[in-house]
């Protein structure tokens, strides 16, 4: 194919990219950022007494609760495209007791049903230099006593061979059970919203 389309000395530099009404030729440098990337996945669960789909319509208020909760990571979480549903564009910006100043995530799913969503950071010094993005599947899973388990994965795309240290990857961790567990507590203090 790639002889057919220019000569095969220049195979090796440019690659085709293809969609539904065109040919692109790009040269190989645009592709390497996509090209050359490390996938990490971490996940954890947290059990929590309050049933799914309370927690759910709990999180769904992420932007204006987040605040409250935890003054000491979140400023202020505003909508910059969207109406808070799927293709939702968000921007948060962190306290100065945060190591980072800010981030941007699009808001993936919503799948009310399934008490589940996903978003992905894709901008902000949150990625560290060294993350594309971060992509987020939260999902509330109901429990026989009523309860809910609460299951997260972050689906980590680096940059080239970097690595995310251990060390971080146990203060994310960290912080998203420590969010949660704040967030269930608000709940409980708020049983006339929740």
């Amino acid at each position: 194919m790639c002889q057919s389309l220019v000569s095969y000395k220049y195979c090796h530099i440019y690659l085709y990219f293809i969609t539904t009404k065109t040919i692109h030729l790009l040269p190989y440098s645009v592709f390497q950022k996509y090209l050359i990337m490390t996938v990490l996945n971490i996940e954890f669960e947290v059990t929590s007494s309050l049933p799914a789909p309370k927690i759910f319509k709990l999180f769904s208020e992420f932007d204006t609760i987040a605040p409250k909760v935890e003054p000491e990571t979140y400023k202020s979480i505003d909508i910059i495209q969207g109406n808070g549903g799927v293709g939702t564009i968000k921007s948060i910006t962190y306290t100065d007791g945060v190591p980072f100043t800010s981030s941007k995530h699009k808001v993936d799913t919503i799948d009310t049903n399934n008490f589940s969503y996903s978003y992905t950071i894709f901008e902000g010094d949150v990625l560290m230099g060294i993350i594309d993005s971060a992509t987020h599947h939260i999902k509330f899973v109901p429990s026989t006593d009523g309860g809910a388990i609460y299951k997260h994965i972050v689906v980590f795309n680096l940059k080239g061979n970097n690595k995310l240290p251990e060390d971080n990857i146990n203060l994310i961790k960290d912080a998203l059970k420590k969010s949660f567990k704040g967030f269930e507590s608000y709940a409980i203090a708020h049983p006339e919203s929740y």
